[in-house]
C-alpha cells in the first residue's frame, strides 16, 4: 500500500498551514463551516477552527467534535468529504476529539437523512469512484494492495487462525478466536459436511476455513487464492499441521477452477467480484457442483446499490463493493440454484471490527514502526467506520445457502445448527 511517509505528507500542508493556518478564521470561513455542516445533515457536531473559533451543529449539545488545523482543509472538505476528510484525517490535517466511532456514527446518521446523501438505487453503482475494476489483471492488483502489504503485519490483530471475515458470537462475551471458531463451524454446518467429501473454496485468504474443514471434518479442499502473500503462509501452515494430502492451496483466479465438487463455498471474495462479474462466478460455480451439491456464499452486503466511497476505494480497498441480496441473485438465478438459507450476521461484524480495532490500537507502535503514521490514522479509520456502518445497518453481512433445485437431500429445519447457537 503506497501512503506517503506521515513527515512527508505534514510537508505538503506545511506551505498551506503558513499561509491559511495562521490566519485568523473569518466570516467566509464560518459560513463555508455551516454550509459543510448543512450538506452532511447538521450532525450535532462541534467543529473547531485553526485558531480556535468554533461552529456548532444540532440541536444538542455535541459528544464530540472536529478539528480542521487550516483553512485549505476546509475548502476541500466542501469540494470532496467523501474522499478529503479520509486523507486529511489520514494526514492530521483534521483531528476528532472524542471516540472515532462515536464520532463517525454521528456523521454518517445524520448524512442518511440529508437530501444530498440520501441513498437511491444506482445500477452503476460499483463502478463508481473505483481505480480499478475487477478483470483479471485488474483484480490482481486490487488485492495486492490490501492483503500483500505483509503477514506479520495481519498477524499483530487478527485471531490465530488468521481468519479476516466476520466472526460468530453465540454469546457477547466469547473471545475473538472463540467466535472465528465458531463461524468456521457455522459454515460446515451450514454445507452439511461430511468424510470424505470435496470441497472447492474461491478466496480462500490464510487458508484458515480449509485447515477447518480438513481437520475437523475429514474432507479435501481446493482453495484458490490470487494473494502471494497469503497463499504462502497457508501453505506453510498446512504443512506444519500435516494437512498437506487434505488440502491443495491454488495460486490462481476463481475463474480458473476446474473439476467437480460435493461442496463450493466462497467465504469473504464476493466483496472484490463486483456485479460485472457474478453471472461469470456462477457460470463456475455451475461447472464446478455436483447435482447434490451445496453453496454458500459469505459476503458483506448493502440494502441499497450504492457506490462506496472514494477515499475508501483509492486507499483502502480497490475493486470492492457490497452488493445487495437483489444483485446477489445474479449469481445465481441465471443457473437455476435454489436458495436455501439467508442469514445476516450484520452486528456479528460489528463485533469483530470492535475487536480488531482493539487489537491494532494495542499494536499502535509496531504498526507505525512498519509503516508511518498516516497509514495508522487511515486504517484506525477504516476499521472504525466498518464498526460505524454495521452499527447503523448502511452495512450487511449475508450468508447465502444454495443447491441445484431438484436436490431433496436438503436440511428440511435448522436443528443442525442448533447446538452451535447453544453456545456448544
Amino acid at each position: 500500500m503506497k501512503y506517503p511517509r506521515a513527515d512527508t505528507a505534514a510537508g505538503q500542508f506545511s506551505g498551506m498551514n503558513a499561509a491559511a493556518g495562521s490566519s485568523m478564521a473569518n466570516g467566509l470561513d464560518v459560513w463555508a463551516t455551516r454550509k459543510f455542516l448543512q450538506a452532511i445533515g447538521n450532525p450535532a457536531l462541534r467543529v473547531v477552527l485553526w485558531n480556535g473559533k468554533e461552529v456548532v451543529s444540532g440541536n444538542t449539545a455535541p459528544a464530540v467534535a472536529m478539528v480542521i488545523r487550516s483553512r485549505a482543509a476546509l475548502w476541500r472538505l466542501l469540494t470532496n468529504p467523501l474522499l478529503h476528510f479520509g486523507d486529511d484525517y489520514s494526514a492530521g490535517q483534521i483531528e476528532v476529539e472524542g471516540e472515532l466511532v462515536v464520532f463517525l456514527e454521528t456523521v454518517y446518521r445524520a448524512m442518511a437523512a440529508s437530501r444530498k446523501y440520501r441513498k437511491t438505487p444506482d445500477p452503476a453503482a460499483y463502478r463508481r469512484n473505483q481505480p480499478k475494476l475487477n478483470s483479471r489483471s485488474g483484480s490482481q492488483q486490487n488485492i495486492h494492495h490490501h492483503y500483500d502489504i505483509g503477514n506479520d503485519f495481519y498477524r499483530l490483530w487478527l485471531d490465530k487462525e488468521m481468519l479476516y471475515t466476520c466472526a460468530y458470537f453465540p454469546e457477547q462475551n466469547v473471545s475473538l478466536e472463540e467466535a472465528q471458531i465458531a463461524k468456521m463451524e457455522l459454515v460446515c454446518r451450514k454445507l452439511q459436511l461430511q468424510e470424505g467429501q470435496t470441497v472447492v473454496e474461491a478466496g480462500c485468504g490464510w487458508g484458515g476455513l480449509a485447515r477447518h474443514m480438513a481437520r475437523q471434518y475429514g474432507v479435501k479442499v481446493r482453495a484458490y487464492n490470487i494473494s502471494s502473500a497469503q497463499i504462502a503462509y497457508a501453505r506453510q501452515r498446512a504443512g506444519a499441521e500435516g494437512l498437506e494430502s487434505q488440502i491443495e492451496y491454488v495460486h490462481d483466479d476463481y475463474r480458473n477452477i476446474t473439476g467437480t465438487y460435493d461442496v463450493f463455498v466462497s467465504v469473504g471474495m464476493l466483496e472484490h467480484v463486483g456485479p460485472d462479474h457474478y453471472r461469470e462466478l456462477g457460470a463456475v460455480i455451475n461447472r464446478s457442483l455436483k447435482d447434490r451439491g451445496l453453496g454458500l456464499v459469505h459476503s458483506i452486503g448493502q440494502n441499497v446499490a450504492v457506490p462506496m466511497s472514494p477515499w475508501f476505494l483509492k486507499r483502502i480497498f480497490p475493486g470492492s463493493y457490497p452488493p445487495t441480496l437483489r444483485e446477489m441473485m445474479t449469481v445465481f438465478e441465471p443457473w437455476n440454484f435454489s436458495v436455501l438459507d439467508v442469514e445476516n450476521l450484520r452486528l456479528h461484524y460489528a463485533r469483530t471490527c470492535e475487536h480488531w480495532l482493539e487489537r491494532f490500537d494495542q499494536n499502535l507502535h509496531t504498526v507505525r514502526e512498519m509503516f508511518d503514521e498516516r497509514f495508522v490514522r487511515a486504517w484506525r479509520l477504516y476499521l472504525s467506520g466498518c464498526i460505524a456502518n454495521f452499527n447503523l445497518g448502511s452495512l450487511q453481512l449475508f450468508q447465502v445457502v444454495f443447491s441445484r433445485p431438484a436436490n431433496n437431500s436438503v436440511p428440511r429445519t435448522r436443528a443442525h445448527l442448533a447446538a452451535l447457537h447453544g453456545g456448544a
